[in-house]
Formats: C-alpha cells, sequence, structure tokens
C-alpha cells in the first residue's frame, strides 16, 4: 500500500477528457507520477505527462495481454473514459469490453477506480445502459465506483459549456423548463481530491455518489454564471419541455453535440448526488468555487461562440449544397459566359463543374453528419482555396465582377479558418 507521503504511479484511462485532464493536473501536482492514457495523446505529450496511446475500440485494448506490459510499476488504475454518444460497438468497447481486459490484468497490489455517473440507475439510453453494465464488470473486480453529479471547473466542456453559453445568451437568459430543477455541482479539483483519497484508502467498491455541498436550481446557477461573466442581468427564457425535447431530437439527428435528448432529459430532471457516508473528503460549495477566478475575455468569447459553432455548421452545409446544385444542374450556357475565353474547352468545363457539385455536396452530407469534423474544417480550407486558384488562372476577370465574384471567397476563407479552430475542442 502507497503511503500518503510515498509518490504513486497511477495509469488514468480518458486522460484528454474534461474530468481526466483535471485529474491529471491535480495528481501531478501533489507529487504522484501520472501515466497519461488516451486516443490521442500529442498534446498530453507536449504538457509534459508519460503517456499510452490506447484507442478503446481497438479489439486489440480487449485482451489482458495488451494491459499487463503498462501496468508494470503502476500502483493505482482510474478508468475515467466513456462515451456520452457512439455507436452500438463503440459503447460496448469502452465501458464495456476493454476495461474487463484491464482489470483481468491488473497486478494483486494495484487498486482501481472507475468514474461513472449519477442517475443511470433509471435512465434508458445507451449512455445508462453501457454505464450500468461497466459498473457490474467493476463490482466483480473489486473496483471502487464513484458517481460524480454535475461536474464543473476553471475551463468547461460539454453540458458546462453549454451552461455557459445560455449565461451569455443575448437580451434573455434560457434555462430548460422551469429552471427550477436542483443541482449540486463538484469542481473538478474537488472531485480529483476525492479520487486521490480513494486511492489511497479504497472503499468498499460502491457505486458512490460524488457531488458538492450547496444545491442550487437551475436558474440560480445560470445567473451566476451570467453574474461572472460580467453582463447584465437578463430575463428567463423558459424553455417548454416538449419545446426543448424537440430541439434535443434535432440535435441527435444533426449530431449537434452536447444539444441532444439526453442533454435536455438531464437538464429537465436536475442532478442531485449526496455525496456517499463513506468518502469524507468536503468538496467546496458552488457559490466558493464560481467566484474564485476572475473571467477572462476567452472565457466570455468562449461562451458566445459555443451556439455559433453548430449554427456555423449547418449554415457552411447549406452553403456546400447550393454550390454543389448549381454544379450539377445549372445550364452551361449560365455559366459558361462568364469564364470567357479559356484554354480548356467547354466539354472540360461541364465536367468539371458538375464533378465539382458532387464535391460539394459530399461535403455538405459530412458537415450534416459531423463526419470527421476537424478534417473536414480543413479540407473545406484546401477546396476553397484550390476553387480560388483555378478560377484566378482560368478567368481573372472574375476578381472584377460588380457583385464580388472570387473576392467572396476571402471572407469565405477567413470563415472557414475560425470554423476550423472551433472545430479543435480538446
Amino acid at each position: 500500500m502507497v503511503t500518503a507521503s510515498s509518490p504513486a504511479t497511477v495509469l488514468l484511462l480518458g486522460a484528454d477528457g474534461f474530468i481526466g485532464r483535471h485529474i491529471a493536473f491535480a495528481l501531478r501536482r501533489e507529487g504522484w507520477h501520472v501515466i497519461a492514457s488516451a486516443r490521442r495523446t500529442a498534446r498530453l505529450d507536449q504538457m509534459g505527462f508519460a503517456t499510452l496511446r490506447a484507442d478503446l475500440t481497438d479489439p486489440a485494448t480487449h485482451d489482458p495481454a495488451f494491459w499487463r506490459p503498462h501496468l508494470a510499476g503502476v500502483d493505482h488504475v482510474v478508468n475515467a473514459a466513456g462515451l456520452l454518444n457512439g455507436s452500438e460497438a463503440a459503447f460496448t468497447a469502452v465501458h464495456q469490453l476493454a476495461p474487463q481486459a484491464l482489470y483481468l490484468a491488473l497486478p494483486d497490489t494495484c487498486t482501481a477506480l472507475l468514474i461513472s455517473a449519477i442517475g443511470i440507475e433509471t435512465a434508458e439510453t445507451p449512455f445508462a445502459s453501457h454505464r450500468r453494465v461497466g459498473e457490474k464488470i467493476a463490482r466483480d473486480h473489486g473496483v471502487t465506483i464513484l458517481r460524480p453529479g454535475l461536474v464543473l471547473g476553471d475551463t468547461s466542456y460539454g453540458g458546462s459549456s453549454l451552461l455557459r453559453a445560455f449565461a451569455a445568451f443575448p437580451l434573455v437568459t434560457p434555462v430548460v423548463g422551469r429552471g427550477d430543477q436542483p443541482f449540486n455541482p463538484i469542481h473538478a479539483d474537488d472531485l480529483a481530491t476525492v479520487i486521490r483519497d480513494c486511492l489511497r484508502n479504497p472503499p468498499p467498491p460502491g457505486p458512490h455518489a460524488v457531488g458538492g455541498p450547496e444545491t442550487l436550481t437551475l436558474a440560480d446557477m445560470t445567473r451566476a454564471y451570467r453574474n461572472w461573466l460580467g453582463l447584465s442581468r437578463a430575463p428567463l427564457l423558459r424553455l417548454p419541455l416538449p419545446l426543448a425535447r424537440a430541439l434535443g431530437s434535432v440535435g441527435d439527428a444533426l449530431r449537434l453535440v452536447p444539444i441532444s435528448r439526453t442533454a435536455v432529459d438531464q437538464l429537465s430532471a436536475g442532478v442531485l448526488a449526496p455525496t456517499s457516508e463513506a468518502l469524507t473528503t468536503p468538496g467546496r460549495p458552488f457559490s466558493t468555487f464560481h467566484r474564485s477566478r476572475p473571467a477572462g475575455t476567452q472565457d466570455l468569447w468562449h461562451a458566445r461562440l459555443y451556439l455559433l459553432r453548430p449554427l456555423l455548421r449547418l449554415t457552411l452545409a447549406l452553403l456546400w449544397i447550393v454550390s454543389g446544385l448549381l454544379g450539377l444542374f445549372l445550364p452551361a450556357a449560365q455559366f459558361l459566359p462568364l469564364l470567357g475565353p479559356t484554354a480548356l474547352p467547354a466539354a472540360a468545363l461541364i465536367a468539371l463543374a458538375r464533378l465539382g457539385g458532387l464535391a460539394d455536396l459530399a461535403i455538405a452530407l459530412a458537415l450534416l453528419r459531423n463526419w470527421r469534423p476537424r478534417l473536414m474544417a480543413w479540407l473545406q480550407v484546401a477546396l476553397v482555396a484550390l476553387y480560388t486558384l483555378a478560377f484566378t488562372i482560368l478567368a481573372p476577370a472574375l476578381w472584377l465582377l460588380p457583385l464580388g465574384g472570387l473576392l467572396k471567397n476571402l471572407p469565405i476563407l477567413a470563415l472557414l479558418l475560425i470554423h476550423a479552430v472551433l472545430e479543435d475542442e480538446r
């Protein structure tokens, strides 16, 4: 058993997530050696962590043999990996197959802890059902299970980013339902302290709920964030539950995470997590930690841009749809005169227009499905730049058209660069 004064080595799965990063930094501050594991580890490398690249959907990670070499010298394992949305196969891999292989590979001297979620007992969502199975696997191997409630921090991600976005909304402050739903949020650093204490002195497997000591309503919490951002008070806009659920369904269809039915259902019910009596580490109340540092310009920018991000993606999808349909179906007699004399024959120009239309529609479909968003963001930049260069060579007079012509591509390129930045969440 590692004592409170001696350094320890911990393997942390899901280290690139919102909660995972807070755990990694908190343990490192106290002198622990953290091996940060994630699907992408390049940025964790730059942050100075020892890393283990492991994609939990890869069948290789479903074999205990994958994990055994990496557990040599490891005192503790924390599994903070999880999927909120994904395919059935991905849910099964991340919540069941990979963790089970890891637990089977644990040395007898190694303790393990699973970060689960509150409210999964009764929820009928893919996330909740797979979490329940994952918890059973953890209990079968004596792994401590923690169920945090709403986790907030100095940074934000997912639901906490959406909360800040609502707080920064212009003219009104939207809330789901009446806004009287109860929450007792816990700061991510306080959750990391609970995890540290559980690793040093493991409680029974649990599950153990973990929440903050202060309970407040959704409306009060959103207003508090608006005050923290330095914005004047705005009247509440209470979104009726049927409307909010409809918006959540649209978000699911267009993959506008975190605008989803799961998020709406969670906000409509509130998130209460009375801390288990087996956990003795106190946390700070929301009214204390949310004002522990000033809001910076980056906080206000992020809050205001957060809901513009999906709007920007849908706007770009509409742009590519119209461009694609024009490329496919606009009669040649209407666009060939715009090009004037060129080195290419008319048949080649028509073929290029039709091929370009197909490419534009493919990009629109990828945007609507939110497929590989970062890749698609840079692909759009490359394609608009290529179109601009090609038309500059073929018909430089297009730069001089009275309604802008190729000149409009410059602000579009700037908008696409902003889109590329916003799609890089980690």
